[in-house]
Parts: C-alpha cells; sequence; structure tokens
C-alpha cells in the first residue's frame, strides 16, 4: 500500500473544521470519563483483570485522542475551549442490578458506538491529507479497533455468567431503541448533505449524508453476523427502532 501523501496546512481551517475538531476532543474526553466509570463497574462486580485492564487502557487512549485533536483544533487556527458538561462524564444507575446497567452500557457505548465508529473513522482517514489531522485520525481508528472488541468481549463474558440468560433477554428487549438513538445520532432526517469541499475533507471530514450510508453498511456487516452469534435478531431490532 502506498503511502498517504502528507501536507501542512497553509491557511486556517474553515469554522466549521474548526467546530468538527473542537466537538471531537469534548467527545473523546467524555468517552474516556464514562469508560473510567464503567471499569469501576467491573471492578465492582468482580469482571475479569483482563477485561479491567483493557477498560483502563481504553480511558488512556481516549484522552490521548482528545490531546491529538485539541492539537489538530490548534493547528488550523482555533483558540477556544472545549466545552466540558461535568454532568454528562459519569454514568448514571438505574434502579436495576448493576449487572443490567453494565449490559446496557457494554451493548450501546461499545457493541454499537464503537463498531460503527471503526467504518466512520476509516472513511474520514481515507480523504485526509493536513498532516495534524491525518496523525490524530491514524491514531484513533488503530485503537477504536481494539475498543470495538473490548465490546463484544465484555458482552460475551455477561453472556457466560450466572445471569446469562436474562441479560440476553435484555439486550433483545433493549435493542431496538439503542438502534433509534444511534440512527437519531447518525443519521437524521436532516443529514442530507452529500458535497463538501475539498478543503474540509483533506482536515478530516465528510458529508453528513455518508454517515448514514455507513451506519447501513455496518448494520449487514457487523451488527447483524455479531449479534445473531448471540443469539439476538438485529435486522429485526433495527425495523423496530
Amino acid at each position: 500500500m502506498s503511502a498517504v501523501r502528507r501536507r501542512p496546512h497553509t491557511a486556517r481551517a474553515s469554522d466549521r473544521t474548526l467546530d468538527e475538531w473542537l466537538r471531537r476532543v469534548e467527545a473523546e474526553y467524555r468517552s474516556a470519563a464514562l469508560t473510567q466509570h464503567l471499569t469501576l463497574w467491573l471492578i465492582q462486580l468482580g469482571a475479569s483483570p483482563d477485561l479491567i485492564d483493557d477498560g483502563l487502557r481504553i480511558v488512556k487512549d481516549e484522552l490521548a485522542h482528545a490531546d491529538l485533536s485539541h492539537r489538530t483544533y490548534v493547528a488550523g487556527g482555533g483558540n477556544g475551549a472545549p466545552r466540558i458538561v461535568r454532568e454528562s462524564l459519569a454514568l448514571r444507575r438505574s434502579r436495576s442490578p448493576l449487572e443490567h446497567d453494565v449490559l446496557r452500557t457494554a451493548v450501546e457505548v461499545f457493541c454499537l458506538g464503537e463498531t460503527v465508529a471503526v467504518r466512520l473513522f476509516k472513511e474520514l482517514r481515507a480523504g485526509c491529507r493536513v498532516a495534524s489531522a491525518r496523525r490524530a485520525l491514524d491514531r484513533v481508528l488503530r485503537d477504536e479497533v481494539r475498543h470495538r472488541d473490548f465490546g463484544w468481549q465484555l458482552f460475551d463474558w455477561l453472556l457466560e455468567q450466572a445471569y446469562g440468560v436474562e441479560l440476553r433477554e435484555l439486550a433483545r428487549s433493549e435493542l431496538p431503541a439503542m438502534f433509534g438513538r444511534l440512527r437519531a445520532l447518525y443519521a437524521p432526517a436532516a443529514a442530507n448533505e452529500t458535497e463538501i469541499s475539498a478543503a474540509d475533507r483533506e482536515w478530516g471530514l465528510m458529508p453528513t449524508a455518508r454517515y448514514g450510508v455507513i451506519l447501513d453498511n455496518v448494520l449487514e456487516r457487523d451488527y447483524v453476523p455479531r449479534f445473531a452469534a448471540r443469539g439476538i435478531d438485529a435486522r429485526s431490532a433495527w425495523s423496530r427502532s
């Protein structure tokens, strides 16, 4: 595979690009906090030490992603600060057993979110040519594969426990709502843009309509077979989302 030709930026990035990279700083920082909280729950459950170690490593990854994203924002001419909402930096406990909340987080944040993230960041990286942005996306894409795998491994560990049958039913019943939230995030009706400027593309952005296309592909390529292997019909859940 030939190396991607990178170029240093020669002009300030567009406002759209700066807004997107600052949003990524916020999102990665929030992901670090939520994963840290999930890892605490895993310790409380007495989960496999390997899963706990993986969770802690992901926290470090997400903080590194936030730093790289901020460096890209600054390289593009940004000088603002990320908006960190403290109330969003923790997982919420429901009235159900802790195992249920761990299952919900594992499936929605990692099995769904990190699985589609691998495909999305691959697409964002493909057209990226600005050096600082490319460095950030190279690192993020490499790590997202491991984060995705962590989610499915955690899901499997939960299903192997004495309460696994109960958790499989919980995942089956809540998956349509989870898919609905995922679609609202990545494929809202207003996301119909099919073209963006070449400059924004080189900074690692893509048209909003592409997010929905990629999500549809992930359903067939990833969600359906992965959930089927665990006794869950993802296509049916998608149709009810």
